[in-house]
């Protein structure tokens, strides 16, 4: 397996885990939070520790996600693979002859049409 394919299954990872992240939140500050009775001065089992939780999560994972997305950038750059372009090469272009058209006698095939009237 190639550096990029490992890049590739990381990023697919990070980015399905800040989906589910992002979607247990609540943008009015529901959420997870609200679900075990957050809000007021009752807040059971560390409540307010959740949603920081699921903040600094989102943030870390975005940033890891920004982080693997250079790396796989860099991997492809540098893969083992050598495919340049022959077009490009100009030793390769050298090598290769070009055709040389050939002369064809002319052969009068074609009848004379008057165009006078």
């Amino acid at each position: 397996m190639g550096n990029f394919t490992i890049f590739l299954a990381l990023i697919v990872i990070v980015a399905f885990l800040l989906i589910v992240v992002i979607m247990v939140q609540n943008p009015k500050g529901g959420g997870l939070s609200s679900t075990f009775g957050g809000g007021g001065s009752q807040q059971l089992g560390g409540v307010k520790k959740t949603t920081d939780f699921l903040d600094k999560s989102t943030w870390y994972l975005a940033t890891f996600l920004l982080v693997l997305i250079l790396a796989s950038n860099v991997a492809i750059n540098t893969g083992g693979d050598n495919i340049d372009s022959k077009a490009l090469d100009t030793e390769a272009a050298s090598e290769v002859p070009l055709p040389v058209p050939t002369a064809q006698p002319a052969t009068d095939n074609t009848t004379a049409v008057d165009t006078t009237n």
